[in-house]
Parts: structure tokens; sequence; C-alpha cells
């Protein structure tokens, strides 16, 4: 976190809860097992380089129900007002309908080269689509950006 720009990939043995999360919260954008095959670390690598995130299979699953945990609570939480954009109105009704489906692909953990292909844009589009709803939601990076869709009801876990 200290070192924005360098990119933070962790090939370990280690697969309990603690090491996972302690290294997410330290900025990893990813993290595979070391029985990984070569293909899912070189395309790990490429992806960290996109600003991707890549999580081995087994690790994906801990985050998710971490996920799901976490937005349960959140939900028991006393309710608060939307973020506004400061004419009222909710920031993601700021959003077009392509950055809104944009969002609701990102907030199923897709990359963008996945959401490219599913929306039949340019990986570039989509770039540059991620960085307007960023900073349109106030967002810091995608999972904050996907919170905020999931919190918000904009976009559903398949």
């Amino acid at each position: 976190q200290q070192l924005p720009g360098v990119k933070v990939l962790v090939l370990t043995t280690y697969d309990g809860d603690e090491w996972l999360f302690d290294a997410l919260r330290a900025g990893a954008c990813g993290y595979l097992l070391k029985d990984s095959d070569g293909d899912a670390i070189v395309a790990a690598i490429r992806g960290a380089v996109a600003d991707e995130v890549h999580l081995d299979p087994h690790v994906a699953g801990k985050v998710l129900r971490e996920f799901n945990r976490a937005l349960e609570e959140s939900s028991a939480a006393p309710a608060r007002s939307a973020p506004s954009s400061g004419a009222g109105e909710p920031l993601y009704e700021t959003l077009s309908e392509r950055e809104l489906a944009v969002l609701q692909e990102l907030a199923q953990g897709r990359s963008n080269q996945e959401i490219a292909a599913t929306l039949f844009l340019a990986e570039g589009t989509v770039k540059n689509y991620v960085s307007t709803i960023m900073a349109k939601l106030h967002a810091n990076d995608r999972t904050q950006a996907a919170v905020y869709a999931l919190k918000r009801g904009l976009a559903k876990l398949e």
C-alpha cells in the first residue's frame, strides 16, 4: 500500500484464511497456491500488470464466503443513505446504461477481458468505463465499486 505502482502477486503453499486475508489487506493483487499450473501463473502475472485480480480457485471460495458474511453483517446494520453527487441524486444515478452494465459484470468478479467479451466491447473501452465508474462512485478500486453495486442492489452475485 505504500508503493501503489508495485504489483504483488502471492505464490505460496499457505491457504489459511489469516495468510490470505492479510495478503489481500496489504494490497496483493493475486493469491495463487504453488500447485497452480504454469499457464495460471503466467495469466496471473499478465493480469496483475493489467490491474486484474487473480485468486486460486481454492481460495476464491473463501474470499466469496467472507465477502457474503461481511455483506450480511452490513445489511443487519442500520440503513444509511446512499452517497449523493451533490445534486441530491445517489451516485449510481449518474451512471450511463453502459456503465451500469460494466459495473454489474465487474461485481461478478470478471476481468476487463471477460467484460469486454460479454458486452462486445474492446478491452481498452472497458478499462475506460471502469475508470469512469470508479470516479463517479468515489471508489478507490474495483472491489469498492463492486461492493457498492452489491449493497445497493445494482448487481447480484451469480
